[in-house]
């Protein structure tokens, strides 16, 4: 019976101890650990904030980039336009000459058929010539 009775003892005491926890105190506790939520919760904030900083600062570069490029682009089909012209005026040039080239080739032809005729002729009459 006796150990019972320390045994029932000591869990009073042990009750009145957690009871003689005052209010305040228990507050204070409380108090204290909202303070490390809130703290935590700051943190979290910051790297939240410096994370979103970062982003914006990695998209500004992008963008910067982004524009860079397509102002590169529109040079470069500035020039393929340019270029694409200067082609098509030397393809009209080379038809041109190709035309004319054909054309003096035809000439080339009659002239090289009119001087063999000429030169028929002469023959026949140096040949008349040679008989009389």
């Amino acid at each position: 019976l006796q150990k019972e009775l320390l045994k029932y003892k000591q869990e009073a005491r042990n009750l009145q101890g957690i009871k003689d926890i005052s209010p305040q105190d228990a507050l204070q506790q409380r108090l204290i650990q909202q303070d490390a939520s809130v703290l935590q919760l700051k943190q979290e904030l910051l790297r939240a904030n410096m994370d979103k900083e970062e982003l914006h600062n990695q998209n500004v570069d992008l963008q910067r980039k982004l524009e860079e490029r397509n102002r590169l682009l529109a040079e470069y089909k500035k020039e393929l336009c340019q270029k694409d012209r200067h082609l098509q005026q030397h393809q009209t040039k080379l038809d041109e000459v190709l035309r004319q080239l054909s054309e003096a080739s035809y000439q080339q032809v009659d002239l090289e058929r009119e001087l063999e005729h000429r030169e028929a002729l002469l023959a026949h009459c140096m040949k008349r010539e040679a008989e009389e």
